[in-house]
């Protein structure tokens, strides 16, 4: 008569399984006996090797939940598999932690009253939902919050209008029409508050990397303000240190963005005295200058007990203050997250009666007058460079975009060809040869997305050409969007020269084009599973493989999906302990080369040091992955 036990003992070649796997591996019995537990209980819940053994699994259950953990063990028992149920595990150091666990039961196949539970952390995963409920519940309260904000100026325009209409004098109509221009200012200041907001949390902002003269930009800045300022009978000035009288590189928008945000409020909240804009290098570092930037006022101040939470959402000193000031409140959210976004960090000291001193910094690198947007020098490399006899068509139905890009590619002596949407760019493929495609996204009558996969359904080796996305959207589910609908890389708008010639050398390179003409599959597409390993270790026992293969089909879109939210939460460190349990699944598939990127992907994600390198590595090891599924599920 079989014995779990013996089992236990028995089955070297599964322990040669689970002893390396990242997931902590329970065997029990069917009253929650604990008959071996894995190595990895240490990593994840601190208790050293067989140190459960012969405890019972209830009672390091979460007690207030053992009714609801019993009934679903309790299932597990007469399954012959079960999958995701929940729980809290006691650790080692007295806390709980979130686990889930899928089983197998053992009676099915060895007539033995015992479960193997595969168990994953999920604590993370449990924290993330938490602050996305509570992320949640703070939109909701702010778009309680700024919908009276909207809805005033709205009032304002539609009452006005109203009033327009019956016919007022002169001066009423004067009065009322600058009623108006007030109100849709405020309601465009308010607009372009939220859309702002939105572009940073969604990841969508980005920063340009150009050169721009500090003076330049203060001097039309304060000049701006001037005609407010004078109107309150308040001194405006600025100074700027002969050191920081020089061109950089970064993006002087979003530079100008905060600084507008920062005069703007000391206008508003200053009724005398002096507003004084400072700008000097605080640190140079042997590759870059480290900026101080100080915006100090002699207004009303913010109360000490305000200043924490200035920064935050809809956080105005108080809502009196909203009401008399107006705005939407998140003005210095904006300043500080675009602050930050460019490695940079921002203070404030403020005196209640007396004023307040906002001081930010960020680092930018020297430039030179080249390094202008639109400024090609004479000695320009891409002045000298050629794409003769290159043939390009050009998808795009904005007349400016596509003089712009036309340009561009006549100066490197492309042969160019245009075509206002994908249905006219379909036509003229059929008809026509082209190096490479540059297809723009949103167009009418066909977009780009359309057209791409029509392409690909032409005859070879027309359908073979390559296809460059021209996207005005460029976060990560763009690009994938774009890969995914068969277009070969995408260039996010607006785009520099050097951008474009990048492209379009790399896609229209000999190599390329023969490749592609030849047919040849890229190695991610090809089959990429070897099952030697889980053979040799099982003594080929079919079905230890079988259940072996359903597993990874259940466990590995759950790796996925953690890489992809540490890569959008920028969780560096999460990201890298992700792909680190992966990699034993990896070996025990025979994903060799996958296993090797995944590998790359750790040490990369660890050195925090190039994150479009952590990126590009992230997305093509999902994207091995994703093929590595389609093959598991033809195979079982």
């Amino acid at each position: 008569m079989k014995t779990l036990k013996s089992y236990v003992k028995r089955g070297g070649f599964f322990k040669a399984v689970v002893e390396d796997g990242s997931d902590i591996i329970f065997i029990v019995d069917y009253s929650g006996e604990i008959l071996y537990h894995n190595p990895s209980a240490k990593g994840t819940l601190g208790y050293e090797a067989n140190s459960l053994i012969g405890k019972n699994f209830f009672d390091f259950i979460l007690p207030e939940t053992l009714p609801e953990f019993k009934k679903a063990y309790q299932q597990s028992t007469k399954k012959k598999f079960n999958e995701s149920v929940e729980f809290q595990f006691l650790c080692k150091d007295k806390s709980y932690t979130y686990l889930e666990f899928n089983s197998i039961n053992l009676y099915q196949k060895e007539k033995i009253k015992g479960l193997i539970l595969d168990c994953r952390d999920i604590a993370q995963r449990k924290k993330d939902a938490q602050e996305l409920l509570r992320a949640q519940k703070a939109k909701e309260l702010f778009l309680a919050n700024i919908s009276h904000e909207i809805r005033t100026p709205i009032n304002g325009i539609a009452g006005m209008a109203s009033l327009l209409s019956q016919n007022p004098s002169a001066n009423e109509q004067a009065t009322y029409l600058q009623a108006i221009q007030s109100a849709a200012d405020n309601l465009k200041v308010i607009i372009n508050d939220i859309l702002d907001l939105a572009s940073i949390e969604s990841g969508k902002l980005k920063f340009e990397q150009i050169g721009f003269n500090l003076n330049d930009l203060l001097h039309s800045l304060i000049n701006t303000f001037t005609f407010q300022a004078s109107e309150k009978k308040i001194e405006l000035n600025y100074s700027l240190s002969e050191e920081a009288n020089k061109i950089f590189i970064g993006d002087p928008v979003r530079l100008n963005q905060i600084l507008l945000n920062l005069i703007s409020n000391a206008i508003k909240f200053t009724h005398h005295g002096t507003i004084s804009v400072n700008c000097f290098v605080k640190k140079k570092e042997a590759k870059r200058n480290i900026l101080a930037f100080e915006v100090k006022d002699t207004g009303i101040g913010i109360p000490k007990d305000k200043l924490k939470t200035i920064f935050e959402s809809f956080s105005q000193a108080d809502a009196s203050v909203t009401r008399k000031y107006g705005g939407t409140g998140l003005g210095l959210t904006i300043v500080k997250q675009l602050v930050e976004l460019q490695h940079g960090t921002i203070d404030v000291k403020s005196k209640e009666g007396e004023g307040s001193t906002f001081t930010f910094t960020i680092p930018y690198e020297l430039g030179s007058r080249n390094n202008i947007k639109g400024h090609l020098a004479k000695e320009s490399p891409l002045l000298k460079k050629t794409l003769k006899d290159l043939s390009v068509l050009l998808v795009e139905d904005n007349d400016i975009n596509r003089l712009y890009a036309s340009s561009i590619l006549k100066m490197w002596d492309c042969k160019v060809d245009t075509a206002e949407n994908g249905y006219v760019a379909i036509e003229k493929i059929k008809n026509d040869y082209y190096d490479i495609v540059l297809m723009d996204i949103q167009m009418p009558v066909m977009d780009g997305f359309e057209a791409t996969k029509a392409i690909h359904a032409l005859p070879p080796p027309k359908n073979k050409v390559p296809i460059i996305a021209l996207t005005a959207n460029a976060t990560r589910k763009d690009l994938e969007q774009c890969l995914a609908s068969g277009m070969n890389d995408a260039i996010p708008k607006p785009f520099t020269p050097e951008d474009l010639y990048d492209k379009l050398t790399e896609y229209s390179s000999e190599f390329k084009k023969i490749s592609q003409a030849a047919g040849i599959v890229p190695d991610y597409q090809k089959k990429t599973i070897d099952l030697t390993y889980l053979r040799n270790i099982s003594n080929n026992n079919q079905k230890f493989i079988d259940d072996m293969l359903r597993a990874f089909l259940q466990s590995i879109p759950k790796s996925i999906e953690e890489i992809n939210t540490n890569l959008v939460a920028k969780e560096w460190n999460a990201l890298a302990r992700s792909v680190h349990k992966l990699k034993p699944s990896l070996t025990l598939i025979g994903l060799h080369s996958t296993r090797e990127k995944a590998i790359m992907l750790e040490e990369t994600a660890k050195q925090q040091k190039n994150i479009n390198a952590i990126s590009f590595q992230a997305n093509e090891l999902c994207q091995e992955l994703n093929v590595a599924l389609d093959e598991l599920r033809q195979m079982t």
